[in-house]
């Protein structure tokens, strides 16, 4: 399998993972926003750790130490992804899940833009095009909100920030990731000890199963987390928007048929827009990957038999 294909695959698998997050952050409570983040990091790090372990590959800790700046660059990808986490968990236990989907309809039109004009990767007439309906389709959701969708926003940009740090550090996935929760466990654990003292700590107070819940936060949050990281690795970030549109395409779903979020007929006509805009990239992308492949047919005919 090459690698773009294998970037593909793991993309679809991070996006179908979030999508479908909501359904178990809301099992989560009555933990509360920041004590769910908290867990969210430590059982990441052990996690990690662990895969790590296993894959006998702790010493590139060393190497790294030798890289100020992509220490640098991990420990802002860290906070900016510190940031989107726990936005994320505030919106959907406190019934916003489709606002947190608007967030990440949002985040593809941010992250290539960034490519556009910050990475100089080029868009094609169509693709400008479905920006344009994806822009529109932003403006009409937040007249129909009635205010401005901060929650949607911060998202969308705290995801698009670490999409372009990722895409820089170019680390591997599972090493990546450790250093990012690493920088972060401290003060995870600082406030987690903290809830302990003035005994407001959900973790092991509610139930059995809730504790392991609070637990398999770990490799519910690391498991996706390495499957962006190996897309980020082998995709153009414009391929990577494109893809993005399946997480909260299942995200609104969960909120309007599963929590019965309300979804006037604006609200469904601005999301409608974005679906529209969707069909545009793939419809490009379809054609392009076509021309492409006939481009290389012509360019590399078969050889004629040796006289």
């Amino acid at each position: 399998m090459n690698q773009t294909r294998l970037g593909y695959l793991y993309g679809l698998g991070a996006y179908l993972i979030w999508g479908f997050f909501p359904l178990y952050l809301k099992l989560l409570r009555p933990a509360g926003p920041v004590e769910i983040l908290a867990h969210r990091i430590v059982w990441s790090v052990l996690f990690v750790a662990l895969l790590l372990g296993t894959m006998r590959n702790i010493g590139f800790l060393r190497a790294l130490a030798r890289r100020p700046r992509a220490l640098a660059g991990i420990a802002t990808a860290a906070a900016l992804i510190a940031v989107n986490w726990g936005t994320y968990i505030y919106g959907v236990n406190s019934d916003r899940v489709v606002e947190t989907a608007l967030g990440y309809f949002i985040n593809p039109l941010v992250i290539v833009l960034i490519g556009v004009f910050l990475l100089r990767e080029r868009l094609r007439p169509a693709q400008w095009v479905a920006l344009a309906v994806g822009g529109a389709a932003v403006a009409v959701l937040t007249v129909d909100y009635g205010r401005l969708p901060y929650l949607a926003l911060v998202l969308a940009f705290s995801f698009a920030g670490y999409g372009l740090v990722k895409k820089r550090l170019a680390l591997p996935a599972a090493e990546g990731l450790f250093v990012e929760s690493a920088a972060l466990a401290l003060p995870a654990l600082a406030y987690l000890g903290w809830l302990t003292r003035r005994g407001d700590l959900a973790f092991g107070h509610v139930s059995a199963g809730h504790t392991a819940l609070l637990v398999l936060a770990g490799a519910a949050t690391a498991v996706p987390l390495l499957l962006f990281a190996g897309a980020a690795n082998r995709l153009p970030l414009s391929t990577l928007g494109m893809l993005q549109y399946v997480g909260p395409i299942l995200q609104l779903g969960c909120g309007v048929l599963v929590f019965h979020e309300p979804m006037p007929p604006a609200r469904l006509a601005g999301f409608a827009l974005v679906w529209l805009a969707l069909v545009i990239f793939t419809v490009d992308a379809l054609r392009a990957a076509h021309r492409t492949r006939a481009g290389a047919r012509t360019a590399d005919p078969v050889p004629s038999p040796a006289r």
